[in-house]
């Protein structure tokens, strides 16, 4: 009972530290920091990722009238020139908008402060790229992440119980297979077929990172199903796929993901 306790632990905190990581270091994560301006800390975000539907609209707290903004935009992989747009005030904060693109379609943009001796001050080095896609339904959304969690959760508890000879390994495994199916392979071209058009981006069709590691990760849960059916082989094999779908979560969710190419619609 007690090791059962400690093994249930340790796999929850496996599975959060993994969710945590994957979320923070994605390349539609919100760009988030303050800077230093008049002796005034001012906070902002800095959007990633926003629906199709809508211009992505930021604010940023400027209190002090004297402090103003501009924004450069271009639409990414384009011949397009830098557009420079000035920061509108609404109150206490400084309002902008991206236009809104196409499903897939991302743009470039840097957003810059100035104080009221013309002084200017970037939010960031470099632009920041946002990706905008569909609206995916709840019903469909939901369901997917609950099921690539469980998936992940139950993935860990297989391995750790392969790693300690526990008898129940095959069947966690089991658990992993049909969660991550239904999760990675069920609602997860659903998924893509709202936000990007596509049910599946990733190899042989294209390099979308998401929907490729989903396929290798399947891969290896199925050839453990197929191996662990004889403790004495299999337990290697449950252990080697749950270790591959942890790399495969540690690897940024979205990164080379689903994105137009401007110069060959124009």
């Amino acid at each position: 009972m007690r090791r059962t306790l400690v093994i249930w632990s340790l796999t929850i905190v496996v599975t959060l530290a993994s969710v945590v990581y994957q979320r923070v270091t994605g390349p539609t994560h919100t760009v988030r920091g303050s800077i230093q301006i008049s002796e005034r800390t001012i906070k902002y975000k800095l959007l990633r990722s926003h629906d199709s539907t809508s211009d992505a609209e930021m604010e940023i707290p400027a209190p002090a009238a004297e402090i103003q903004g501009k924004m450069r935009w271009r639409r990414y992989k384009s011949n397009d020139s830098w557009i420079t747009e000035k920061l509108k005030r609404r109150g206490e904060k400084l309002v902008m908008a991206i236009p809104k693109q196409p499903p897939a379609g991302k743009i470039l943009y840097q957003v810059t402060l100035i104080d009221g001796n013309g002084n200017e001050y970037n939010l960031t080095q470099k632009p920041v790229v946002i990706r905008f896609k569909g609206a995916v339904p709840k019903s469909v959304l939901v369901p997917h992440i609950i099921f690539m969690f469980a998936a992940m959760l139950v993935a860990t508890r297989a391995g750790l119980e392969a790693i300690v000879k526990g008898a129940n390994a095959y069947r966690f495994a089991i658990w992993t297979s049909f969660l991550l199916f239904l999760g990675g392979l069920v609602f997860g071209p659903m998924v893509q077929k709202y936000a990007f058009g596509s049910f599946w981006t990733g190899w042989p069709f294209g390099h979308d990172l998401t929907d490729t590691k989903i396929a290798v990760t399947m891969l290896f849960w199925i050839i453990a199903l197929w191996r662990g059916r004889n403790p004495q082989k299999g337990r290697a094999w449950i252990i080697t796929a749950a270790l591959i779908t942890l790399l495969v979560y540690l690897i940024p969710h979205s990164s080379y993901g689903s994105e137009l190419d401007y110069k060959q619609m124009s």
